[in-house]
């Protein structure tokens, strides 16, 4: 790093006016919602311990893509502790920044109350297996990676994680296929949406601030991108489910996510760089190329594995059209 860098206090100090400001705005469009009212008490009935039935997987009225998806982002949003301490550590308690990181968490918080309760009253998911996992997963924690501690790097990845995470939800809200799972769905979703704005706004002053060391960090955590969920029990096969069944796949990280998100930080169209912002653009640059063409890739060969579970199931004497369906 350069000489001319300005230090987290500086970054920090510099920023908060901003951060005041968006609070502001955030608190002036954000709506305050209850968790219950997104819940169908009525379909829940007492398990074992209470003298009724513990759960089994035919009580469940969603897809195993859906109840996936559903545990997949419900552990996602259980990690907040690990979250809480993150951008704790990397922003600061004081002045507006601890008002943000206070709010942040309380309305998180909401998430993973409302679809754990809608999940145990539906009794969509193992509710046992469900309490293991978030156990497993919380004493695993996440924390970031070495090198991508301070402001910068997390603002960046925070505005990146939200916006996919929103997109996950709203994808599960269309597997689940359930009206009271789409309300609720779509409402996370919409929190998740003004989270991602604040911190995109937040990012955006830091390049108008501070382009080149920005611009870094735009180019290693896009780089080397990975949801939080990386490490809980099941990511890996359960992702590659999600990623088969479109709720958040390689082509909507790029399309829906990245190329939107540089488009309001004119990631591209910036010339306020000196020689190392640019080096980092052109490597970002290079990076973008190359996941074009792994989108393609990945989209070509998704298509051949339909056709052979297509055939397959002719084969068998199965509707094809319901295969495709499926996949």
């Amino acid at each position: 790093m350069g000489m001319t860098d300005l230090t987290e206090l500086q970054l920090l100090t510099e920023l908060e006016p901003v951060v005041a400001e968006n609070i502001d705005r955030h608190l002036r469009v954000a709506k305050n919602w209850n968790p219950h009212d997104y819940v169908p008490w009525d379909d829940g009935r007492d398990f074992a311990a209470l003298g009724g039935e513990d759960w089994s997987v035919e009580q469940s009225p969603l897809s195993e893509v859906a109840r996936v998806a559903m545990i997949t982002n419900l552990l996602t949003e259980d990690n907040l502790p690990s979250y809480h301490r993150t951008i704790a550590d990397n922003f600061t308690l004081d002045d507006a920044w601890g008002a943000w990181v206070g709010r942040w968490t309380a309305e998180e918080n909401r998430h993973g109350i409302a679809m754990r309760d809608y999940l145990v009253a539906t009794r969509s998911v193992d509710p046992v297996a469900l309490e293991q996992d978030r156990m497993t997963h919380l004493e695993l924690g996440v924390a970031a990676p070495d090198g991508f501690g301070g402001a910068l790097n997390q603002v960046v990845y925070v505005s990146i994680q939200e916006l996919a995470t929103r997109i996950s939800h709203r994808q599960t809200a269309r597997v689940c296929d359930e009206p009271v799972a789409d309300r609720l769905l779509k409402r996370i979703a919409a929190d998740e949406n003004l989270h991602m704005i604040f911190y995109r706004n937040i990012t955006g002053a830091a390049l108008d601030l501070a382009p080149d060391q920005t611009m870094e960090a735009i180019k290693k955590i896009t780089t080397n991108f990975v949801m939080p969920g990386e490490g809980k029990p099941g990511f890996r096969r359960n992702g590659v489910l999600m990623v088969k069944h479109g709720i958040y796949d390689l082509r909507q990280h790029m399309d829906e996510v990245l190329k939107p998100i540089f488009k309001i930080w004119r990631v591209f169209d910036r010339d306020d760089l000196t020689a190392r912002g640019e080096q980092a653009r052109a490597e970002l640059a290079e990076f973008m190329d190359q996941m074009e063409k792994n989108v393609i890739r990945f989209e070509e060969s998704r298509a051949r594995a339909v056709e052979r579970e297509r055939a397959r199931a002719a084969k068998r004497g199965i509707d094809p059209e319901k295969v495709a369906a499926a996949g």
